[in-house]
């Protein structure tokens, strides 16, 4: 099955867009455990990003920094789109994340980290 087809794709996106961490991350980790070639890294690093929110809510401020850096590392190499998600608004929300966790800075007035889902097919004219 195509990746973008798999309905577990949307679920584990879906899951991420309502701040479910946990189980997110159960599911792009299934997803990345499965796939092979250029869609890896992009897996790796959502998965990546949803494991630093869940240490945040664990108060663990240090891991989520890491773990943030290194999705940021990944998600870099992906492209403005990937797998139907717009990657430029998260790495721009990663960034600001990482910054202020670097910083010592709070973190309440930050949005939560969200998967914009993009257009894959031009549309039929």
């Amino acid at each position: 099955m195509r990746l973008l087809a798999d309905p577990r794709l949307a679920e584990a996106i879906s899951l991420f867009n309502r701040g479910e961490w946990y189980a997110c991350h159960d599911g792009f980790e299934e997803l990345w455990h499965e796939t092979q070639g250029d869609s890896r890294p992009l897996l790796q690093g959502l998965l990546q990003a949803a494991v630093a929110q869940l240490h945040l809510e664990r108060g663990n401020r240090r891991g989520a920094t890491v773990l943030i850096g290194e999705a940021l590392g990944r998600l870099a190499r992906c492209g403005e789109r990937g797998l139907g998600i717009e990657l430029i608004p998260l790495r721009q929300s990663l960034r600001l994340w990482l910054k202020a966790l670097q910083h010592d800075e709070p973190t309440d007035t930050l949005s939560l980290p969200h998967l914009v889902r993009t257009l894959q097919h031009p549309p039929v004219n």
